[in-house]
């Protein structure tokens, strides 16, 4: 069993540079990198914290795994309290960005390596290397050197050094961000496979939002030192909790554009331009039961979920900047209402269309896909 539960975690690093502009909150004791962050994880659950560079998750992890001192709240290992506990004595294994190797040991010496350490009978230790160079594929390579490896061959040999101990946390810092992008989706399979074969409970830290989605049973959104949202991947996808969220979140980005929320009575509607899109009855009732007035929205859109076909009359009207082909669907770039969007047509779809530069497109979508944002706070009101 290994469960982590982070509450009320505070990160402050002392304000040396009076002047220096971050988006971090700064108080008198400090800037705070990671805000009031809480969490409870459970046993194997695969946790991943996302965000933009600078965002707090990276110290995050590390002050669970005791590489940075929390400055205030608690964290519990196991329902244990372990602010305290030393690094070595909390049972965590990590991986980092960098492979960190020894470039003078073989695979097997580096995989042994953490188990020299504790001192472990030659017999145990040689039995958890070959274990985790089975889990792994590593078998063949083990009298190899790091320098006779390719990169995701390395980053395997670096994940092996932290499960050979059979850690009940492990934590990961970027590990696939060295590897180029087929790698990086070969390694990706890797670790889904790799956490059926071992009982241990991942966090996870990755600045790539695909990462995030295919590998986390839940992921944790940060900006600026601030959890953001908590969710499935479903949920953050169909439910953003804000705007920033909705626009981190999926690749293309959502489409944001000025629109009304039109109360009538006890109904609801949307408008954009000439387009008013009737919202669905889950949608209806949330909004009633905020008693939401008609007022100024952002009506965020994916780009998969806009339609070309409708009423001419009741659409949004855009221009076609650039088109790219991308295989089993075309990536519309658009302006519309002054602002870029990209819609995302099924190339069967596209049959005898042409989405030539300074083309007028005409587009709609409906209710039930609509993500409806305050306009000042930026917070999805619609969920």
């Amino acid at each position: 069993m290994a469960t982590v539960s982070l509450k009320n975690i505070y990160k402050i690093y002392p304000n040396t540079e009076k002047k220096k502009k971050t988006n971090l909150r700064v108080t008198d004791e400090g800037v705070l990198a990671v805000d009031n962050f809480c969490l409870d994880i459970k046993d194997k659950e695969f946790i991943v914290l996302v965000g933009p560079s600078g965002c707090g998750k990276s110290t995050t992890l590390r002050m669970v795994a005791g590489l940075e001192e929390i400055t205030k709240g608690e964290l519990y290992i196991d329902n244990e309290l372990v602010n305290d506990v030393a690094p070595k004595d909390r049972d965590i294994a990590m991986v980092f960005q960098s492979y960190a190797l020894y470039p003078h040991l073989t695979v097997r010496g580096n995989m042994e390596f953490p188990l020299k350490l504790k001192k472990m009978p030659k017999e145990e230790m040689d039995k958890a290397v070959e274990n985790a160079a089975r889990i792994l594929d590593l078998t063949e390579y083990l009298d190899r050197k790091p320098k006779a490896l390719s990169g995701g061959q390395r980053q395997r040999v670096a994940i092996g050094r932290a499960i050979v101990r059979n850690p009940k946390i492990l934590l990961m810092d970027e590990p696939l961000s060295n590897l180029d992008a087929k790698l990086r989706n070969q390694m990706r399979a890797e670790i889904i496979k790799l956490r059926q074969k071992i009982d241990a409970t991942f966090i996870y830290v990755t600045h790539d939002q695909t990462e995030a989605m295919t590998l986390g049973d839940r992921i944790v959104i940060m900006k600026d030192g601030v959890v953001q949202q908590v969710g499935t991947p479903t949920e953050v996808y169909d439910s953003p909790a804000n705007i920033f969220v909705a626009g981190f979140i999926g690749v293309p980005q959502m489409n944001f554009y000025d629109g009304k929320l039109l109360r009538e009575g006890n109904k609801y509607s949307v408008k954009v331009e000439d387009a008013v899109i009737e919202l669905p009855k889950e949608k209806q009732e949330k909004l009633l039961s905020k008693n939401a007035e008609s007022q100024d929205i952002v009506v965020g859109v994916r780009p998969e979920h806009i339609s070309l076909e409708g009423d001419k009359n009741k659409m949004i009207h855009g221009r076609v900047d650039v088109s790219e082909l991308m295989g089993s669907s075309i990536h519309v770039h658009i302006t519309a209402l002054n602002k870029d969007g990209i819609i995302v047509v099924p190339t069967i779809d596209a049959r005898g269309k042409k989405f030539e530069i300074g083309t007028p497109i005409d587009f709609t979508f409906t209710g039930d896909v609509v993500n409806i944002f305050d306009k000042n706070t930026g917070v999805n009101i619609g969920v």
